[in-house]
């Protein structure tokens, strides 16, 4: 009898993967004590990740209440700084609850999940972020009916949810979509879930801290914040720095998200040292309200010299800016050649681009400064191949 690698169809889909130009790498980066590349590839928006204060109320919170939750918030992983924090992010956001969970994708999960059985349609724009994507199809393994409309289209939407045959109605969204940067109108949105008796649930990921007067994010911004029928999640590990997510709403979401969400029940709270940091960091935020600002400006000043040199580069509504390659081979070596000039972005190609388009996406970020900002433009206008680089892959459909 043959030796039998139930494995093997792995290393032909690798090789398929390499082939089409797919092939992804995990590359370790150097600690913050050593020289860095300009960093126009994380989600760090405010430089909070490194601040002295910040790592310090990380080390604090350790100190005083372990390196680990040790259990299930439910169990043992909740403490007083937990509830701090929560109380800190939904004051911030202007609505009356939050609540912690592990990480932006497991709110996402745990909050769809637990709104979305059989009596309750979603209704998702085309390119949410895979987090919410996810979360439609537990959904509607669950028997939810999930419907979808075109990206940015607040007619369909609508459409959508009035064709919808189940009795509760949840509409999803990204606040800023994480490819290319554009902002949902989320006030339209908003109208819409009013006139059909739905709910909103916003990702705002990408907008806290980002978004908004102050950065107090993308439902404040649309005079949103504690509006009935409305929630949001948002992560702690992009503006703020540190690690987790929450889910902010009304108090009656909260308190069923505790006693139903799956991803907050069976998964270990998050390390007081991720919300320490994400504390201390908000009260940052809160004390130099002027970051926000100067990050959306540093990110339309990228976008505008960009543009001025002949490239395809986005108009932001927040911190990302995307610049279409002519194709995914020519984007992963336009990349590799900022990388080695000393400049980190981003490079997403088909099947994470909801288009299929590959690009060069740049998360700027307020603690550049000018000279920073000016080696990056220039990197990245330099760096760019000349010459054809093979037909992109044809549109992924990102929703499932």
């Amino acid at each position: 009898m043959g030796e039998h690698d139930p494995f093997a169809r792995l290393r032909a889909a690798a090789g398929e993967r390499a082939a089409a130009g797919l092939t992804r790498r995990l590359r370790p980066r150097g600690p913050r004590s050593a020289p860095q590349a300009v960093d126009l590839a994380g989600n760090d928006y405010l430089g909070f990740a490194g601040h002295p204060a910040v790592a310090e109320a990380a080390a604090a919170a350790a100190r005083r209440w372990g390196a680990g939750a040790t259990g299930s918030r439910l169990v043992t992983g909740d403490t007083l700084l937990h509830r701090e924090l929560e109380e800190e992010l939904a004051d911030f956001c202007g609505t009356e609850s939050a609540l912690v969970f592990s990480s932006g994708y497991t709110a996402n999960l745990g909050v769809v999940a637990a709104l979305a059985d059989g009596s309750a349609a979603l209704v998702c724009d085309r390119r949410n972020h895979a987090s919410l994507i996810d979360a439609a199809r537990l959904a509607k393994a669950s028997g939810a009916q999930v419907l979808l409309f075109d990206h940015a289209d607040t007619a369909m939407a609508g459409a959508a949810l009035s064709g919808a045959a189940r009795e509760h109605r949840i509409l999803l969204s990204d606040t800023v979509f994480s490819v290319d940067g554009d902002l949902a109108d989320t006030a339209a949105l908003a109208r819409v879930c009013a006139e059909h008796g739905a709910a909103l649930l916003v990702d705002d990921a990408h907008g806290l801290g980002v978004v908004g007067e102050g950065g107090t994010g993308a439902l404040t911004a649309a005079g949103l914040g504690g509006a009935p029928g409305t929630a949001a999640t948002v992560t702690l590990s992009k503006a703020l720095g540190a690690q987790g997510g929450a889910v902010l709403g009304p108090q009656p979401l909260i308190r069923h998200l505790v006693e139903t969400a799956r991803t907050f029940i069976f998964d270990t709270g998050l390390a007081p040292p991720a919300a320490g940091a994400a504390l201390e960091a908000l009260r940052l935020l809160r004390a130099e309200p002027d970051r926000p600002r100067r990050l959306r400006a540093l990110a339309r000043r990228i976008s505008a010299e960009l543009s001025g040199a002949g490239l395809a580069a986005t108009a932001p509504d927040a911190a990302v800016v995307s610049v279409l390659a002519d194709s995914r081979r020519q984007a992963v070596a336009w990349a590799e050649a900022c990388r080695a000039a000393g400049v980190a972005v981003g490079c997403f190609r088909p099947p994470s681009v909801p288009d299929g388009r590959s690009r060069l996406r740049l998360t700027v970020r307020a603690d550049l400064t000018d000279a920073q900002v000016d080696r990056a433009l220039q990197t990245v206008v330099d760096s760019r191949p000349r010459g054809p680089g093979g037909p992109d892959l044809p549109r992924a459909d990102r929703s499932g």
